[in-house]
Parts: C-alpha cells; sequence; structure tokens
C-alpha cells in the first residue's frame, strides 16, 4: 500500500507532499482526528441475543465437525462497528462455544489468553495443562497464554459456554503464537482439580509449601458458582446496598486473575439498578440469571440468560434489574491500569450505590 499523497495549489508545496509520500511519510499538520477530547471507537453498543445463539450453536452442531474452524465449533461476536472484525469489542474476542454429546475438542495452546464462563449446563471438562476441570453453570474457567487446553464431553447433551480472549490486543501487538497439541485425546476427569485443591481452600487460606506460582496470572483455575453465589449474597446482606459486584482475584497474590482480562459479576435485586458508570477500555457482559434491562449509551436492550453485551470505551452504562439479575462482566481494565491509561467516571448522582468486593476462590 502506497502513503497517502496530499496536494496543495502552491506548486511547491504540492512537490513537497510528492516527495513525502515517496518517502512514506506524511505532513501532520494535514492530518485530523489524532488526538481527540475524549476517546472515540468505531465499537457500538450491541446485544447478541441468548435465544438466538443456542439456537444457532445448536445448527453449527449438526453441520460443522470440531475438526474445523480450528478445531473448535466456535460462533464469534462481530460488532456492527468494527468493519467486519471479528471482535465484540476492538480489545476483546467474545464468543460461544458448542460442543456435542461424545464429542472432543482437541489440543492446542496460544499466547493469546482465554476464559470460559458457563451461563447453562454442565458436564464438559476443560484439561489446562493435564489438570481437569469440570465446568458447570455459573462457573469461570480460566486458560491462561500457552497452557496447552482440550474440551471433552463425555455424556450425552450438548453445551455452549461464553469465551473470551485477549487476542485483539495480542495481535495488535504482533505477539500470537499458536500450537497444535500432542496427538490422542486426554479424557481425565477428577472429583476436585488440582489447582483447587492447591488454592481453593477457602477464604485467606493459601498453602505455605505450594507449587511454584505462575508468573502474571492466579494459580486457581476454577472460580466456582456456589461459592460466587454465597459472597454474592452475603454482600448484599451486610452492605444493604442496591446491587454488589465482586471482582475474581488471585487468591495468594491479589490481583486481577489474568494480566490482560479483568473479571467481575454483579447481582441487583428485583426493581434496583446499578450506577451508571464508564470506563477507557471495552467490556463485555453476559447475563447468568435473572431478566431486566441494560443501557448502554443511548441503547436500551432488554436482558435475559445468555445473552452477551458489548460496551464500549467511555460508554455509560447501568443494569436495570426485572427479576433479581446476575451479569458477569470482563474488561481490558488491567492494560489501561498498567498502562496509566485508566479513567472511571460514575455518572450516578445521589443515592445509595452498590459496593464491590474481590473473589478469591472459595472452598466449598
Amino acid at each position: 500500500m502506497t502513503t497517502r499523497q496530499f496536494s496543495a495549489a502552491d506548486h511547491e508545496l504540492d512537490g513537497l507532499y510528492a516527495q513525502l509520500a515517496e518517502q512514506s511519510l506524511q505532513p501532520l499538520w494535514e492530518l485530523s482526528g489524532l488526538l481527540t477530547e475524549e476517546p472515540r471507537t468505531r465499537a457500538i453498543p450491541f446485544r447478541w441475543p441468548g435465544r438466538e445463539l443456542r439456537e444457532l450453536g445448536r445448527r453449527a452442531g449438526d453441520l460443522v465437525p470440531v475438526d474445523r474452524g480450528g478445531d473448535r465449533r466456535v460462533l464469534a461476536c462481530c460488532n456492527p462497528g468494527l468493519g467486519g472484525a471479528p471482535y465484540a469489542v476492538p480489545t476483546l474476542w467474545a464468543a460461544v462455544q458448542h460442543l456435542r454429546g461424545n464429542e472432543v475438542a482437541p489440543a492446542h495452546r496460544h499466547t493469546p489468553s482465554a476464559l470460559r464462563f458457563v451461563v447453562e449446563g454442565e458436564g464438559v471438562w476443560t484439561v489446562v495443562d493435564g489438570d481437569p476441570l469440570h465446568m458447570g453453570a455459573g462457573d469461570l474457567i480460566l486458560t491462561p497464554s500457552w497452557t496447552f487446553h482440550e474440551h471433552h464431553n463425555p455424556g450425552d447433551r450438548p453445551m455452549i459456554w461464553l469465551d473470551v480472549l485477549d487476542l485483539p490486543i495480542v495481535s495488535a501487538l504482533d505477539a500470537v503464537f499458536f500450537e497444535e497439541g500432542p496427538d490422542g485425546q486426554d479424557g481425565r476427569t477428577g472429583s476436585r482439580s488440582a489447582s483447587e485443591r492447591w488454592f481453593g481452600g477457602g477464604p485467606g487460606l493459601v498453602p505455605v509449601d505450594g507449587p511454584a506460582l505462575p508468573e502474571h496470572r492466579s494459580p486457581l483455575l476454577a472460580y466456582r458458582w456456589a461459592d460466587t453465589d454465597r459472597a454474592l449474597a452475603a454482600l448484599l446482606d451486610v452492605t444493604g446496598s442496591r446491587y454488589a459486584t465482586l471482582r475474581y482475584s488471585d487468591p495468594v497474590r491479589g490481583g486481577d486473575v489474568m494480566p490482560t482480562m479483568r473479571c467481575e459479576i454483579s447481582r441487583v435485586p428485583a426493581g434496583m439498578a446499578t450506577d451508571t458508570l464508564r470506563q477507557t477500555g471495552g467490556r463485555v457482559l453476559c447475563v447468568l440469571h435473572g431478566s431486566g434491562e441494560i443501557r448502554i449509551g443511548a441503547r436500551r436492550f432488554a436482558a435475559e440468560p445468555g445473552d452477551i453485551f458489548a460496551v464500549p470505551s467511555w460508554t455509560p452504562w447501568a443494569v436495570h434489574a426485572g427479576t433479581e439479575i446476575d451479569v458477569f462482566s470482563t474488561s481490558d481494565a488491567p492494560v489501561l491500569e498498567a498502562l496509566g491509561l485508566m479513567r472511571t467516571q460514575n455518572l450516578t448522582t445521589g443515592g445509595n450505590g452498590g459496593v464491590t468486593a474481590q473473589l478469591t476462590g472459595a472452598g466449598e
């Protein structure tokens, strides 16, 4: 691709512009829109309805074998504002993955980090570097960067779940690597994963002489819904707030579960609403339980289980509960914070706000 050549009525200046283009240079005085008063993003607020995602996943399961599409049967959320790029927001890939009964998605690994959030069903196992992790409704399962992982479904019932990856960030940094896993299938299961036996003992309980901690991410790979549900209920009870938000965190060192993605979950009782917030960076929401309305910018979307939403950077958003609603959230906040670019603003005035706490992976 050639560099854009500007033009001018002045003959000598026009000649300068031609020389600049030949050398792949551009004059700043002719450029506009590089520095803006606030973030401008091409992404738009958007909703992918859970009912349609489940039906389309089922149809794909009938028509497409697992060995097509990178060994995964995945439907990527494509934000209409991003010109066809398969990203929910510019920094996050979000998708639904469908696995039929008695089916295996073979092992591979890649530098983009991934998480799985299960909206409904159970029975699939994700094996991460040999550690089998059962997947059930409300569970958050991590597959960190450059870990071998496969999914296998030993039962007869199909299952679908949300995948979120930091693929756009890693791709923008030209740091994507991919490797197929070893031949054969790892069909291991277990009553409790090794990561949970080591680091899921309970709040504030960590081993004194445990295994070497992985760099940059949580050593706990599964955050169970039973613990999350109990913590949300307790937080609402002790604070009496309009809503409660938990942040999933490293149970040993604190901080986010991954260096590029922040995971949170909010519970809003019936008839209540969260504060209206906005922050730099993109965010993906997914409804686990309940119904209501999610407002993003000027848009108002009905919300029910399985719905996925895109929240672009610096766009106000809030959750309004019809029935009690639980909403999972992933954002690129750790990246923005590490670079000193994170800004947040609460646009709600007055009233008793919600409360936020961290979830480190309590024991059952």
